[in-house]
């Protein structure tokens, strides 16, 4: 019985500690141990582009939105904005034609996928690129997101995405922390085969990589490894720069968190990411690493708990109410943090709760499906 409790804690603990930290360690040893990538020779001319941006009863922001798209680093004849609105019940599609959009089509409510499908198909650039209708890009953006394309093996870009708080007072949704993590990781996977996700702020692909998918799929996830498994790599430019608000409250956060993972569990257990046919060894690893072991935390969470509850209870030794002890801290830390708002707090708390948002979206999911359209999350615009 012991040596039982003592192999799943351990297993537990030790997949939770590699998939939170050993995991981009080893990447950044191989990345060192590497010959760097050869860089492609820059293209010969500015690709046409087309920049998509779904958007549903966004008049408050669009506008703006048109405006950084026109700002944008890249000669004009050569740029296409194409707002779709999503069944908007407001004024975005007016407000998007005077701004000066190029497309504007008003289509009814299906959601984000099937908006950005129609944009696709309405649009005629050699790439197509991807926004929010929130997102605010760097003058830059485009030419670091187009650079990749240089390499004809390259499918997919996604660029660098900041998430600004304007909380009062700020610092009480970590999400920054977490990005500026995995940022980090995804420069990483980039560099040594191709990202395991990317973000819906900055993203483009090739016209002929482009993919329509299950609508209740979104592209952050399912683009990258269908890129791979249709043999091409999916990058990420870190000087492509794009900024978006965060969500102002950790409890938004979330709620935000929690219906992303409504539309990701679909993708894992349905929608091919973890069927491994297709993948190189290494990029399979980095599924495995970075959004299996990723996805499967809180359960290993629970798993770790409980066993070392087992362990201390049946006496295997101090080690065990060392173990039993921290985690009891990390959750005391989360519950502490409202009443206490320092930084270690407010960590613990985001973890705990990003954490638990993972099987809150699987519940959701599996009692009652998910749909496919959205609402902005509140605060964020």
């Amino acid at each position: 019985m012991r040596l039982a409790l003592k192999t799943a804690f351990l297993a537990s603990a030790g997949l939770l500690v590699y998939a939170q930290a050993g995991y981009p360690l080893v990447l950044a040893g191989l990345a060192r141990a590497r010959r760097p990538r050869p860089e492609p020779s820059p293209l010969a001319e500015p690709l046409g582009v087309s920049l998509v941006v779904a958007a549903h009863n966004e008049e408050a922001v669009v506008a703006e939105k048109v405006r950084n798209a026109l700002a944008l680093d890249h000669p004009r004849e050569r740029l296409e904005i194409v707002v779709c609105s999503d069944g908007s019940t407001d004024g975005t599609a007016q407000a998007a034609r005077e701004a000066g959009a190029d497309v504007v089509l008003e289509l009814p409510r299906g959601g984000k996928i099937r908006a950005q499908d129609a944009g696709v198909a309405r649009s005629r650039g050699e790439v197509v690129a991807f926004s929010d209708a929130n997102a605010a890009w760097e003058p830059d953006a485009l030419a670091e997101l187009l650079a990749p394309f240089a390499d004809p093996e390259v499918g997919y870009v996604c660029g660098q995405v900041r998430f600004v708080n304007t909380a009062h007072p700020p610092g009480t949704n970590q999400e920054g922390l977490y990005w500026r993590y995995e940022m980090w990781i995804r420069e990483l996977e980039s560099r040594l085969a191709s990202v395991t996700a990317g973000n819906g702020a900055i993203y483009a692909t090739r016209r002929e990589a482009y993919l329509e998918v299950d609508p209740i799929m979104g592209h952050d996830l399912s683009f990258p490894f269908n890129m791979v498994k249709r043999g091409w790599r999916a990058a990420y430019a870190p000087r492509a720069r794009a900024t978006e608000k965060m969500v102002p409250s950790i409890l938004g956060e979330f709620a935000r968190k929690r219906r992303m993972m409504s539309h990701t569990w679909p993708i894992v257990l349905r929608g091919g990411l973890i069927d491994p046919r297709r993948y190189g060894a290494l990029y399979c690893a980095m599924i495995f690493s970075h959004r299996v072991l990723r996805y499967l935390t809180p359960f290993l969470h629970l798993a770790a708990l409980g066993a070392n509850l087992a362990l201390v209870v049946l006496g295997a030794g101090p080690v065990y109410v060392v173990a039993l002890a921290l985690q009891l801290a990390l959750l005391v830390a989360a519950g502490a943090a409202s009443a206490v708002p320092l930084r270690p707090l407010l960590v613990a708390r985001y973890y705990v709760l990003t954490t638990a948002s993972l099987a809150a979206g699987l519940w959701d999911w599996l009692r009652e499906g998910t749909a496919a359209a959205w609402e902005p999350a509140e605060g964020t615009r």
